[in-house]
């Protein structure tokens, strides 16, 4: 098992944010989480770096207990982040960026790794000299990606990576995802709103409401869900984006 979260609770202040949170990955996988905002699914992604810190549970990590490990010990064990709203560093090139994302990597893989987000991207190759923040929105949140990518993760998380898009660099971003698992055997954690693609490209899926999940099962079997549909596939609440 790469990630297993069991029984986890998390607060906000007096807000409590996740109920007792049972969610598993296993090596190899594509998980996605979906829900309708304010469902909590930024806040589990953060907890796994302990932002905010899991108040009750535990969350394994290949094997290991990292439930009270600071968040830059969680990243040297192989998570990487692609955060909600790509944060790039828009003052930066995006050679730059890809720098900042091999910080704690080994160095001698620099140019390996690049010349792969240079193939996985190729839009990336062309711009390496150009300010992050001049770029489309969908070409930062391939740059997001890349970044994560240069730290060699165990686990990718991805926190809303269609968000904002236009459909073609939505296509895209799920098309990547695709390839990074089925070409490089890449373990995913994905959380989205558009449960449509989503699911599609996941072996498995879970639903949050309210800060607990309610649902679980292959993408497939989601997909068919009455109850995703009428939530989440036709008109639903946590239909677009």
């Amino acid at each position: 098992m790469m990630l297993e979260l069991s029984a986890v609770h998390a607060h906000y202040g007096h807000i409590h944010a996740l109920h007792g949170v049972d969610l598993a990955v296993q090596v190899g996988e594509v998980v996605t989480l979906i829900g309708a905002n304010g469902a909590g699914k930024s806040t589990l992604m953060m907890s796994l770096f302990g932002q905010p810190r899991a108040s009750m549970g535990r969350i394994i990590f290949d094997g290991e207990d990292i439930t009270a490990l600071p968040a830059h010990e969680i990243s040297r064990r192989g998570i990487a982040l692609v955060p909600e709203g790509r944060r790039i560093f828009p003052r930066m090139t995006v050679m730059e960026n890809l720098q900042m994302g091999a910080a704690l990597a080994d160095p001698t893989n620099f140019d390996v790794d690049l010349k792969r987000m240079c193939a996985l991207f190729p839009i990336l190759d062309e711009r390496q000299g150009q300010r992050a923040g001049t770029l489309s929105g969908g070409e930062q949140q391939m740059l997001a990606i890349a970044r994560a990518l240069m730290s060699r993760p165990k686990l990718l998380l991805l926190d809303e990576p269609s968000l904002g898009l236009a459909p073609l660099y939505i296509k895209k971003i799920f098309q990547t995802i695709r390839t990074l698992n089925r070409d490089h055997g890449m373990t995913v954690l994905l959380v989205e709103q558009n449960a449509h693609h989503a699911l599609r490209v996941a072996h498995r899926g879970y639903v949050l409401q309210h800060g607990r999940i309610v649902l679980s099962g292959s993408g497939r079997e989601l997909l068919a869900s009455p109850e995703v549909r009428a939530a989440y596939l036709e008109g639903g609440a946590g239909k677009g984006d």
